[in-house]
């Protein structure tokens, strides 16, 4: 069974965007994933297709309709899907490699891409949304997280990747950044590539880019090392 994504999208030509290229782009052709975006304002019921009102309460902005999306969602997820129903939401709860192999390894998503102010919360409640976030940062849409969220999930499926080991040995995979790479010419602008990983010595070699992979956590992500296993 292949992995089926439906995204709910104000904008549903964004996509698949770059999915649609190189080793995503293949794996969709192949029928390993398959791609199903939903326009959102379809659902309306009134003559101009509105989605949003104005926040109650006031303030700046506008909101998302629950009724709408509520049509929307169960259109996309009928009682029985069992897909999980994701929310890209900045306030959610931040993207993991972990959940990313979590979803890989089922059988697809709901992916409902917010824009404007927000969601109303009787819907993300209602429906039972899975708010997630890719970063600390705040995007025009929900659409370019969407994207990079399929992206993530995408190249973990079966046969995607030529090398499937290629995929284990990455950063967070360990849950460690990864470790500096090197490849021909052996010597660049006067910087030559570490005599160990040359050498021939597997075990050397392994343990120099376990110290290496410590090194740069300890030094860009020292969060991460609080759940790592160091030597």
């Amino acid at each position: 069974m292949s992995f089926a994504a439906s995204v709910l999208t104000l904008y549903p030509e964004m996509f698949p965007g770059a999915l649609g290229l190189s080793l995503a782009g293949r794996a969709l052709e192949a029928g390993t994933w398959s791609l199903e975006a939903i326009q959102i304002r379809d659902f309306a019921t009134d003559k101009h297709r509105t989605v949003d009102d104005t926040p109650a309460g006031g303030g700046a902005g506008m909101v998302m309709r629950a009724d709408v999306l509520a049509m929307a969602v169960d259109h996309a997820s009928p009682p029985g899907d069992p897909r999980p129903r994701l929310l890209m939401s900045p306030r959610g709860k931040p993207l993991t490699q972990a959940r990313v192999r979590e979803l890989a390894a089922g059988p697809g998503a709901v992916i409902l891409c917010g824009r404007f102010e927000g969601v109303d919360q009787r819907l993300i409640e209602a429906r039972e949304l899975e708010e997630v976030s890719i970063g600390d940062f705040i995007l025009s849409g929900g659409e370019p997280a969407a994207l990079v969220l399929l992206d993530a999930v995408v190249r973990l499926l079966p046969g995607v990747m030529g090398n499937a080991v290629s995929g284990e040995e990455e950063s967070f995979e360990s849950g460690l950044l990864e470790h500096p790479h090197y490849t021909r010419p052996q010597e660049f602008e006067g910087r030559p590539i570490p005599d160990v990983l040359t050498s021939g010595n597997h075990k050397k070699i392994a343990e120099w880019r376990r110290a290496e992979a410590e090194k740069l956590t300890r030094e860009r992500r020292p969060d991460l090392l609080r759940a790592a296993p160091l030597r």
